[in-house]
């Protein structure tokens, strides 16, 4: 199992369709993460921000927005927020993780150290509650920070879950739902809000955006085990290493026999890690069927973000969004 590498015209299309629109959130996010008394703040945001991420979750706040025909501009700083409150989380992320590359590139506490990445994340999401005050809009200001509170949540569970083989499917749904799915569908329902669309359809974007993410982490959390490094843009196997246990070994450790089950305990809840032992637990995986029946999951989450979609107008973007689920999945082979 591997990338995909002839599925990115989905997201390209998007991206051109939402060109101009982006252009101004990325102007704005430009100017909200400059600091006059503090450099490092522009000089560490800058280093994850305009490494080439794609951009995807700001583009589903205003791709919503587009969708049901929004005439205003403040679907701009909504969608700035949600890729601030996202470059904060990568950056703690980065910290909790002891993360060593981001993005094909040095993660900013290699480069810098924890203090700058945990500092500098603080700064983003205190921008990103400035951003989000800005429209004026109380329910779109509980949305997103309700998710910022959910995406916490889910950190600190999946520190408490991640090393515990006790940990099964629904645990996990739990951990990605809060850490991954509650920033896509927060950026999918705000787009909705902000165009005064009637609550089925709010709640249609919601489930869009809920599903999605739930798909794309389960497709990261594979691509950890058979995506090549200069793709996924970190290194193959670091999940094993930080000992998290993520959907495919979940689904291994439930079938494992005794000596299996002996295996994922020393290098999991242990952390007794030897040479070779990445390469006996993807054997392990493959033994048991475990990172098809993960990609079965994601292809099934997939299908929901699209059936949410026929809720909502006929659009070109709805259309787009809906090869977008599909491109989640097919980042896989």
């Amino acid at each position: 199992m591997g990338v995909n590498e002839n599925v990115r015209k989905p997201l390209d299309r998007l991206s051109a369709a939402l060109s101009a629109e982006m252009e101004a959130v990325n102007a704005l996010i430009r100017d909200r993460m400059s600091s006059r008394h503090a450099p490092r703040i522009p000089e560490v945001t800058a280093h994850l921000i305009e490494a080439g991420g794609k951009r995807l979750r700001p583009m589903l706040t205003l791709a919503a927005a587009k969708l049901l025909d929004y005439p205003g501009e403040y679907h701009i700083h909504l969608a700035a927020t949600v890729e601030f409150i996202h470059t904060a989380t990568l950056l703690h992320d980065d910290v909790v993780d002891e993360s060593r590359q981001r993005r094909g590139r040095p993660t900013a506490n290699l480069l810098w150290d924890n203090k700058s990445s945990v500092l500098v994340g603080d700064y983003l999401f205190a921008r990103s509650f400035q951003l989000m005050v800005e429209p004026g809009n109380l329910r779109t200001l509980e949305i997103l920070a309700n998710a910022s509170a959910t995406i916490a949540e889910g950190e600190v569970l999946q520190l408490t879950a991640a090393q515990d083989l006790r940990t099964d499917e629904a645990v996990y749904l739990q951990v990605i739902r809060g850490k991954t799915a509650a920033l896509f569908s927060a950026a999918t329902e705000v787009g909705g809000v902000i165009a005064g669309a009637p609550a089925p359809q709010v709640q249609a974007l919601f489930d869009y955006g809920d599903a999605l993410g739930i798909a794309f982490q389960i497709v990261d959390d594979l691509l950890d085990y058979g995506g090549a490094a200069e793709t996924i843009g970190k290194n193959i196997g670091d999940d094993f290493r930080e000992r998290k246990l993520t959907l495919p070994v979940i689904k291994a450790v439930a079938r494992a026999d005794q000596a299996e089950r002996e295996f994922w305990s020393r290098t999991i809840e242990r952390g007794d890690q030897r040479d070779g032992d990445l390469d006996h637990a993807l054997s392990l995986l493959a033994r048991h069927g475990a990172m098809q029946a993960a990609r079965t999951d994601a292809l099934d989450w997939a299908g929901r973000a699209k059936t949410a979609l026929q809720l909502l107008p006929e659009h070109p973007i709805r259309d787009m969004l809906s090869d977008l689920a599909d491109f989640v999945v097919s980042r896989v082979a």
